[in-house]
């Protein structure tokens, strides 16, 4: 073989060895497009399980929402039922008190007529017969003295027939009836010092503290208190304080992203338009078992009653507002 043939041969086989050689710069290519592709994926799948759950999340919070505005508007319901309940039978037990006032204003007229025909009686007898209708006339009015205390609570009255009925024995003259002045004497003593309550007084208070709900203001939480931290931020025009400068530019840099306020005051539940509206006539319902507790004498109830219409008052309702304050004094 020639030298010329030998380099054809060598020519061939390196030609071949070029072609059959795989080439490394396009599998590079399309190992980097096929990583592109997996992580464009893998975003896209991030992407799609965020929305979901975000999704998923305020799903569930509005139909969490929904169940307290379903339970609320239960409760307010049912609130207003007993209300209703409650003045029923409020207005029975007027009623009633009513037929007894009646029953009791029928009693004293007879008692009244009774002792118009006592009198006529002893304007009828002798001058000695005066002492008798003297003691008759003492005895009735002590009698109805008790009445008036124990059955009205008229502390006032009973107290003013006492000393009547005492004049109609001093009138006597008979010191038989020391001992019976003397009781009565103590009686006039022991209601003396018993306190006047003024209970029809009471009555219209609670009518003008009715009448007042609807100047109460409800309570808001948009007040807002001022940064914890208001020292000077002014910068130093001396080259001497710039380490002092440098603290102050970093200060401002934080403030404008974290403030600090005091919030030292109990959040105020907040209350929807609608739901203030059973709420006032909540508390004039209480106020109205309190002023039907007052006559019937029923503190319990009367001071229960007060303690819920403070309580909402206060919880409710800005404590601030003048009209508020005076409500509540």
């Amino acid at each position: 073989m020639t030298e010329q043939e030998k380099s054809s041969a060598v020519v061939d086989e390196t030609r071949e060895s070029v072609e059959t050689t795989p080439q490394p710069v396009n599998t590079e290519k399309k190992s980097k497009n096929g990583a592109a592709l997996v992580l464009s994926a893998v975003a896209i799948a991030i992407a799609l399980a965020a929305g979901i759950g975000l999704y998923g999340w305020g799903k569930q919070q509005a139909t969490a929402q929904t169940e307290t505005s379903d339970a609320l508007a239960t409760h307010l319901t049912a609130l207003q039922k007993a209300q209703e309940s409650q003045k029923a039978e409020l207005e029975g037990i007027i009623k009633k008190q009513a037929a007894q006032l009646d029953d009791a204003n029928r009693q004293q007229a007879a008692l009244a007529k009774q002792l118009d025909e006592v009198q006529q009686k002893v304007a009828t007898i002798s001058g000695s017969d005066a002492k008798t209708w003297l003691l008759a006339q003492a005895d009735f009015l002590v009698k109805l003295a008790g009445r008036k205390l124990w059955s009205d609570q008229d502390v006032t009255t009973a107290a003013a027939l006492l000393k009547s009925a005492d004049a109609s024995l001093a009138d006597m003259n008979d010191p038989s009836l020391i001992t019976a002045r003397r009781a009565i004497t103590d009686d006039i003593a022991s209601l003396s010092s018993v306190a006047q309550i003024d209970y029809d007084g009471i009555i219209l208070k609670l009518n003008q503290l009715s009448n007042q709900i609807d100047n109460l203001r409800l309570a808001d939480n948009d007040t807002d208190g001022s940064p914890m931290d208001s020292d000077s931020s002014e910068l130093s025009s001396s080259l001497s304080e710039w380490r002092v400068n440098l603290q102050k530019s970093w200060q401002n840099f934080m403030d404008s992203f974290i403030t600090i306020r005091r919030r030292d005051d109990t959040a105020v539940p907040l209350l929807a338009p609608n739901q203030d509206v059973y709420l006032r006539e909540n508390i004039r319902s209480r106020l109205l078992v309190a002023a039907q507790a007052v006559p019937r004498h029923q503190e319990e109830t009367y001071r229960q009653a007060l303690d819920n219409v403070s309580t909402w008052v206060r919880a409710y309702y800005d404590t601030d507002d003048a009209a508020t304050k005076a409500f509540l004094e």
